[in-house]
């Protein structure tokens, strides 16, 4: 039986999407109808669970924002298994990080879904500014968090990392032993993407090209100039567009996930810092993973996502127990809202078998 490749699962899906296609009346390009096929469900709200805006500290006195979800029915007396939620790269807990959080929350878990520092709801100057310790920091603090509450067992706290906070999890948990198991979804390693590129297409000339950028830019800010950001979501998709500008435009840029959150602009969502970025190339997220052992690492990708070359990494690096899960049919983003093929029930039985 042939093996169905990603452009070949894309095709599919531009094609349906292009008959939703809506020519725009500002003479701007076209705007694209969002495919909200599997299920999506990005800003799904739960009847089963309360819900309470929290904020607290990280160790360099930051406020971190965060939704933290508790069931119902729970025992309020007992302590909890608890498992934060890391948003993707460029995003916002709104984004796809509330979900997970409120579906694991309706399968009995104290869950708590963050902002990544520098976005959001969470502080950090410049906006949008690349810092991944200070990422990572952001889960280490959420564990101070939960594990000094009336509601949450501070030994059994675990992390969904979803895309690029499937690393930041990670570069936590190796310094981190209060993170007892870890889930990645969809994940990238940000260090890995932007010194190699996808596939490593980037070439070395390449790399110190986008360093000079970057380090030009600083004096311009030192001077009082304007940021300037780089990468994130396409705001415009035409018949030149690639799949992946594609897939990530039908996330980002429609109903299907769309957040602003308070004080940025649509113009600036999911586009870091220029100057900050090459703050990736320092990181090496996957360096040492095997150190997190023997707390337990489920690395889960869809079989058809662009990004499945980072789980694969993880997994061929990290020493038991580990296990890498492959959604059948699933991309990239489609793991971030698509709750048909969001493997839940998997991710439970992992942490229940493993926060206990």
């Amino acid at each position: 039986m042939k093996k169905r490749t990603f452009t070949d699962r894309y095709v599919k899906i531009l094609r349906a999407v292009a008959l939703g296609l809506i020519l725009s009346t500002t003479g701007t390009g076209a705007v694209w109808a969002a495919d909200m096929s599997h299920g999506a469900d990005n800003f799904y709200k739960s009847d089963k669970v309360d819900v309470q805006k929290v904020t607290f500290k990280n160790q360099y006195k930051m406020n971190i924002a965060g939704n933290l979800y508790l069931p119902k029915n729970m025992d309020q007396k007992q302590k909890h298994a608890a498992i934060i939620v890391g948003h993707p790269m460029g995003a916002v807990k709104e984004q796809s990080a509330d979900l997970y959080a409120a579906k694991m929350a309706e399968r009995g878990f104290v869950t708590l879904s963050v902002d990544l520092a520098f976005w959001g709801g969470s502080d950090g100057q410049p906006r949008n500014a690349v810092a991944p310790d200070i990422y990572a920091e952001t889960f280490s603090a959420a564990a101070d968090y939960l594990g000094t509450s009336p509601f949450a067992d501070k030994d059994r706290i675990g992390v969904i990392g979803i895309c690029g906070s499937g690393s930041f999890a990670i570069s936590a948990a190796k310094i981190d032993p209060r993170l007892k198991a870890v889930t990645t979804v969809s994940m990238y390693d940000m260090g890995a993407a932007n010194r190699n590129g996808l596939n490593h297409s980037l070439t070395l000339a390449q790399r110190k090209q986008i360093i000079a950028e970057a380090a030009e830019q600083r004096y311009v800010e030192f001077q009082g100039g304007a940021a300037k950001y780089t990468s994130g979501t396409v705001h415009e998709i035409n018949e030149a567009s690639s799949p992946i500008e594609r897939e990530f435009y039908d996330f980002y840029r429609t109903p299907r996930g769309e957040f602003t959150p308070a004080g940025s602009s649509p113009l600036l969502t999911t586009h870091p810092t220029l100057s900050s970025n090459t703050k990736f190339m320092n990181f090496y997220p996957f360096n040492d993973i095997e150190t997190i052992s023997p707390r337990p690492l489920l690395f889960i990708t869809g079989d058809q996502a662009h990004s499945k070359e980072f789980s694969e990494d993880a997994y061929k690096r990290a020493a038991e127990p580990k296990e890498l899960y492959y959604v059948a049919d699933a991309g990239h983003v489609d793991l971030y809202d698509r709750v048909e093929l969001i493997p839940f029930d998997k991710i439970e039985s992992f942490f229940k078998a493993n926060l206990k």
